[in-house]
């Protein structure tokens, strides 16, 4: 009796431990999640044309940061340069503009395909890092 009492203890013991295991390890069929944030930022203009704007907030070892995405890639920059602020509203501005005057999109898939501008953009250090 005592003993069947420790193996059923034993049991429990060794499920609850599988169990937590298993929920911290997760699936391994799963592919891996990496989070992508700007680390650094650059005071660097961006000449190219922008394609969409995040605004990253700090969260470490996040910076806070302007993301302006362009054909080159993505770019970290000071929220707080006049410049950033600047090309930020004229984006956003530009953005629903757009929206209020546009006719709806083509039902062509040609046009989701094609891209507008050059790329012009100089390569710098301060890009999205994988953490």
């Amino acid at each position: 009796m005592e003993t069947r009492r420790i193996l059923m203890r034993s049991l429990a013991v060794a499920v609850v431990i599988a169990s937590v295991i298993w929920t911290t390890t997760g699936n391994a069929t799963d592919p891996q999640v990496v989070y992508s944030c700007c680390t650094k930022v650059s005071t660097a203009d961006v000449t190219d044309p922008i394609l969409n704007i995040r605004l990253q907030r700090k969260s470490l070892p996040c910076v806070k940061a302007v993301i302006f995405e362009t054909k080159q890639g993505e770019f970290c920059r000071d929220p707080k340069l006049q410049w950033v602020q600047e090309k930020v509203k004229q984006f956003f501005r530009a953005q629903r503009n757009e929206t209020l005057t546009s006719t709806p999109p083509p039902t062509s898939s040609i046009s989701d395909q094609t891209r507008v501008g050059g790329a012009t953009q100089a390569t710098d250090s301060s890009s999205v890092t994988n953490v």
